[in-house]
């Protein structure tokens, strides 16, 4: 298969692993009735379980992506596949809350080291004019996995057991990894950005940095900053709605735990995965016009999406809990394709699975890992609803952080001489 096609094939690849990623992940949720009545768990440890996971996936995140350029990425790809998918099987040999916590914070080590690996490897793939779309169609990946983990999860759970749903993910996983191992290739690192210039590279693009100096050339980098503190709100806004809205339409609504679960995520999901093709089509037509053309889309994504996280909340019906989650979830497919696509528009291609790293880490420790605890303190005290509700202003402030980017980068038309440099 000659390159041009296969540039694309490796995004469908990916777009496997990424869905068990998501799967897996979002399996936990829709759990949450039958943990509680079974281990006997408060609000409190049910968005501890979700934490957990946030925490160490976010604190080991550096790391990985310090890793990550420094081998090859498909290794880190499939190691971790294997890695989380085994730690799930694991899962079910929990017998109480702190068991079943240490397996959500080990399944968020093994699944670290995926997204820094993945993203690098299709930067590599994509240049600037398909990027965007290339990580847009990745991304739908993760409304797909998220619907399916939350929907079988509470399907099997009912059924066979909270067990069994670990089990299937966990196996599946392992499966998809053995029959990946001859079909992913290792691309050339920074080939896509080289594109332009030629077959040579110019000297010090293939060089590995030390990791002391690759933190200095993104904490260095003021629209990175910026791009990470909008993606610490936007994860926060996001883990908010997936984590506690299957509980909120079972509590409110009375619907079974399948229903929630599935009610709680297909809307929101396909109207992400919209957003995101769309996303990706337009960002990828601005960022060849304007140097802020990614972090436009992203700006106009969380700020139009905020009234209707408000209104999630305070809905009366379920109704109109779903057409409120499903016009959030098209303008968080917005912003979502183009979160690394925006990043690697200003870090040069040698840090970038080190800069996606960081992304990461403090996207979920400061937005994952605070979420889910906050909000069910919030909703011990008051109601989950009115938590949900205010979760909003969150966004609000992501949307200050990313004029504050489109300001940094210019809204001046883009050139060949534009690059990372310039943030």
């Amino acid at each position: 298969m000659n390159q041009a096609r296969y540039k694309w094939y490796v995004v469908g690849l990916l777009w496997c692993i990424s869905f068990l990623n998501y799967a897996d992940r979002e399996a936990i949720f829709s759990l949450f009735p039958l943990l509680e009545r079974e281990m006997h768990l408060t609000p409190i440890q049910l968005g501890l379980l979700g934490s957990a996971f946030a925490w160490v996936y976010g604190l080991c995140a550096p790391f990985a992506g310090s890793v990550v350029d420094r081998v090859r990425r498909k290794t880190a790809v499939l190691g971790g596949l294997y890695a989380w998918s085994l730690i799930a099987m694991a899962t079910t040999l929990s017998r109480s809350f702190r068991r079943l916590f240490s397996f959500m914070a080990a399944e968020g080590l093994g699944e670290t080291f995926y997204v820094p690996a993945s993203m690098s490897m299709i930067s590599d793939y994509h240049g600037k004019a398909t990027r965007s779309r290339a990580m847009g169609i990745h991304q739908t990946s993760v409304y797909i996995g998220t619907v399916g983990g939350g929907f079988f999860a509470g399907l099997i759970g009912e059924r066979y057991g909270w067990r069994w749903s670990y089990i299937f993910f966990g196996g599946l996983g392992i499966l998809l990894g053995f029959a990946l191992l001859k079909l992913l290739r290792e691309p050339q690192r920074g080939a896509a950005d080289l594109e332009r210039a030629g077959a040579n590279p110019p000297p010090g693009v293939m060089a590995r940095v030390p990791f002391g100096e690759s933190l200095r050339m993104i904490v260095g980098t003021p629209s990175a900053i910026l791009l990470m503190g909008a993606f610490v709100c936007a994860n926060f806004v996001a883990l908010v709605l997936l984590s506690w809205m299957p509980k909120f339409l079972y509590d409110k609504f009375h619907l079974s735990l399948a229903m929630a679960g599935l009610s709680a995520t297909i809307f929101v999901q396909l109207a992400s995965m919209v957003g995101s093709l769309l996303g990706g089509w337009l960002a990828d037509l601005f960022r060849m016009r304007l140097t802020s053309g990614r972090v436009l889309v992203q700006a106009t994504a969380v700020l139009c999406g905020a009234p209707f996280v408000f209104l999630c909340g305070r809905s009366a019906s379920v109704g109109w809990v779903m057409v409120w989650l499903t016009i959030w979830g098209l303008f968080k497919g917005l912003y979502d394709s183009n979160i690394f696509a925006s990043l690697f528009d200003v870090v040069a291609p040698q840090v970038r699975g080190t800069a996606a790293g960081l992304m990461n880490m403090v996207g979920w420790l400061g937005g994952g890992g605070l979420a889910p605890v906050l909000i069910g303190y919030i909703a011990q005290h008051a109601s989950l609803g009115f938590a949900i509700s205010c979760s909003a202003a969150v966004y609000v402030i992501a949307s200050s952080l990313l004029v504050t980017v489109i300001f940094s980068l210019g809204l001046k038309r883009h050139s060949a001489s534009c690059g990372a440099s310039q943030a």
